[in-house]
């Protein structure tokens, strides 16, 4: 985005994967890891993922998109997905999706096992999926207490979309004394300029749609993303900015002193603090907390950005919380799974037995 100055350099959080006889990180790469992740609230975990594997993964969400009674993700971008801009939906717990999740929770056991017991239930198995002409999410953290993972099924490029993140934002136990003891002060103060600027970056967009060959509006689709009343937390939507009804960013946090503190700190602001867009290549698996600043960001190619994510709790989690920010698919919710479930799962078989597996099938 040009209103932004983002980063696409992850070098400071990336880990190259090197896996142990067991088929896990191995033990070095466990601590790097968890170093990172202390540190920035992310690390990203390259190659973690051979190609063979990386395509089951494509598979899976493939077929759940296919699928006409699908079950749509409710927490994030609802109008996106009503135009289908987006296709954020949970994976029913198949033995293959759960084999595929098995794969992954036990090559990062090393490091999820440092902020989850095996006990802790899993959240959500889901797959975003985004198209040409979906909108910016506003920055804005998930319910705390959870670790996120996002394994990119093919290559991401930076015009597809890869998430967005703010490291070093993430809230533990005397983050706040950081930056002379105003870190959250601070981090609401850049958070409401990335929001603001995210707001008109969408309405510029939304306005050149209209006359687009590409992407195209929908009937009806301006006055949804632009005028509706209905609820959407993460569509930047100007009539619920005005009248204050949207709790991620809205008119009412734009009172003359924050204005004020916005502008007298703008240049603090970017130097404390910096936007890191990811592009992860195939395989690649991205572990995050999940009260670190983040967004997922508009899809300017017309090719689909498709991952796979999972989220397992740290911590307890009222229900009313977890499905502000999750939506287990009904098999989830019906047959619940916790860490461990996932370690004691049968991983996907090697490539030669899925080689086997395909032709007797």
């Amino acid at each position: 985005m040009k209103e932004f100055s983002v980063s696409n350099d992850t070098s400071a959080f990336e880990v190259p994967a090197v896996l142990d006889e067991n088929g896990r990180l191995a033990d070095h790469c466990a601590r790097q890891a968890v170093t990172i992740m202390d540190t920035h609230g992310l690390v990203i975990l390259t190659g973690l993922l051979s190609d063979d594997e990386a395509d089951v993964g494509l598979e899976l969400i493939s077929q759940t998109i296919e699928d006409p009674d699908r079950s749509q993700c409710s927490f994030a971008s609802e109008t996106d997905n009503r135009y289908l801009r987006r296709d954020f939906c949970s994976l029913p717990s198949t033995p293959r999706v759960t084999s595929f999740a098995a794969t992954l929770c036990q090559r990062v056991e090393g490091v999820v096992s440092e902020y989850c017991g095996r006990s802790r239930p899993v959240l959500e198995i889901a797959t975003f999926t985004s198209y040409l002409g979906s909108s910016h999410q506003y920055i804005h953290r998930d319910p705390a207490g959870v670790i996120s993972l996002f394994a990119a099924v093919e290559d991401v490029s930076e015009q597809q979309g890869g998430t967005v993140f703010v490291p070093g934002t993430h809230m533990y136990g005397g983050a706040d004394n950081n930056h002379d003891g105003r870190a959250y002060e601070w981090m609401e103060l850049f958070r409401t300029q990335c929001n603001y600027r995210i707001l008109w970056h969408n309405l510029r967009k939304l306005w050149v749609m209209r006359k687009a060959d590409r992407a195209a509006l929908a009937p009806g689709e301006f006055r949804d993303r632009v005028f509706s009343t209905k609820w959407d937390q993460h569509q930047p939507n100007l009539l619920r900015f005005v009248l204050g009804k949207n709790s991620q960013f809205s008119l009412r946090m734009l009172g003359p002193r924050r204005v004020w503190n916005l502008y007298r700190n703008r240049q603090a602001l970017d130097d404390l603090f910096s936007l890191v867009q990811t592009a992860p290549r195939k395989g690649t698996v991205i572990l995050y907390r999940s009260d670190l600043l983040h967004a997922g960001p508009d899809n300017r190619s017309p090719h689909a950005r498709r991952i796979f994510g999972m989220s397992i709790a740290r911590d307890i989690i009222d229900p009313k919380y977890w499905h502000d920010g999750y939506s287990p698919h009904p098999s989830l919710t019906d047959r619940p799974l916790s860490f461990g479930d996932l370690l004691d799962s049968a991983p996907l078989p090697a490539p030669s037995q899925r080689v086997e597996h395909r032709r007797s099938a």
